[in-house]
């Protein structure tokens, strides 16, 4: 019997029927095959190099594509619709996640709810990690000013991000990547950035909208959620203890505290005071706010473009996590104001509490917050 073949409709040889293969209506020899076709990475199907719908990193067929990806605006790569993403819920133009992030930090000025990928600034064996949000207000939103304060603040490595906050009248907010109490002391370009935000015409202190808050890493007060709580308890309990001193540190009203940041009220204990902030319903809106899952945030300070007192109100925040974390539930309760005290040598710090009559009755002439 005579053995069935068929003419290649690419190059013209006669090969047997079970050489062959039919590749979109059309007929291919072994060789044609390799060299003028591949296989749909979805689906497995066959098809020429020509009709090839996806890139260097996916081979696809027309249907694969139109049913489950897209390609990326920006840089052209070909995505799946679960990896696409769209700014501003514009899904005409979606983006891959590294063309988004890029476009987001391109923006000077971010919505509120923006977080970026964060970098962590300082030693990483160093658990303590600090985030600042300083309010500034009373020259617009303006993306010039912001792109002016960025430059200062960002030369020599991603520091700071801008967003947009509803609660100013004609400003914005600063907001820090994590650092280390260290790193914003020795590099952290703070008296730059404050000085760029005065001569734009920016003021903080001396508005009745702006705040500076902290943000303290979880992992600062232990490695579990136990220990954790434990010692976010002891800060919780230093705050209500001593909260005429820090009402007098933070340079707010009783009105501006009570909307901003309200506090939970005094107990008994360190474990009383967090059952209290437990069953409170104020949200973020806290002296100490606790909704966040990866921080503790201090948000009784009023904001300022002083550089002292910035300065100052980090390095009080972190002499009270040492407080929380070396001392136990009976040394607090016993410690006085001047005790705390003389745990603190930072020149700044103690420079700040004269200023506010905070320090052993030793208040100096100084100059006000902008």
């Amino acid at each position: 019997m005579e053995e069935t073949t068929y003419i290649c409709e690419r190059c013209g040889e006669r090969v047997p029927a079970d050489a062959c293969t039919m590749v979109a209506d059309t007929i291919l020899c072994p060789d044609c095959v390799d060299m003028y076709t591949t296989v749909c990475d979805c689906c497995g199907e066959r098809l020429f190099l020509s009709d090839d719908q996806g890139d260097e990193n996916i081979t696809l067929c027309e249907r694969c594509y139109e049913r489950h990806y897209t390609h990326c605006e920006r840089c052209g790569r070909v995505i799946s619709y679960s990896d696409a993403y769209y700014e501003d819920d514009d899904e005409d133009e979606p983006l891959c996640y590294d063309c988004l992030q890029a476009r987001l930090q391109q923006a000077t000025i971010h919505d509120y709810s923006y977080t970026p990928r964060l970098v962590f600034h300082g030693e990483r064996d160093n658990e303590r990690f600090f985030g600042v949000e300083l309010e500034i207000d009373g020259n617009g939103k303006s993306r010039k000013n912001a792109g002016e304060i960025l430059n200062v603040a960002n030369e020599d490595a991603q520091n700071l991000y801008i967003k947009s906050d509803g609660s100013l009248d004609c400003g914005m907010e600063l907001v820090t990547h994590p650092m280390t109490l260290q790193y914003h002391l020795e590099q952290m370009p703070w008296k730059n950035v404050l000085r760029k935000a005065v001569e734009l015409g920016y003021l903080s202190h001396r508005t009745t909208t702006c705040g500076l808050h902290v943000h303290i890493s979880r992992t600062t007060f232990g490695e579990t959620a136990q220990e954790q709580e434990l010692s976010i308890a002891r800060l919780l309990y230093f705050v209500e203890k001593f909260w005429t001193e820090l009402l007098r540190f933070s340079r707010r009203t009783e009105r501006q505290i009570n909307r901003w940041a309200a506090r939970y009220g005094m107990k008994l204990s360190p474990k009383a005071v967090m059952e209290s902030a437990k069953d409170s319903r104020a949200g973020r809106y806290t002296a100490v706010n606790l909704t966040n899952e990866e921080t503790v945030e201090i948000r009784i300070f009023r904001g300022t473009l002083k550089y002292n007192t910035l300065i100052a109100t980090l390095q009080l925040v972190n002499s009270i996590c040492d407080v929380a974390l070396f001392l136990s539930d009976e040394e607090l309760q016993e410690l006085s104001w001047h005790g705390f005290l003389d745990r603190i040598h930072e020149l700044e710090l103690i420079q700040y509490l004269k200023e506010r009559n905070l320090y052993k009755n030793d208040p100096v002439m100084y100059e006000e917050d902008e």
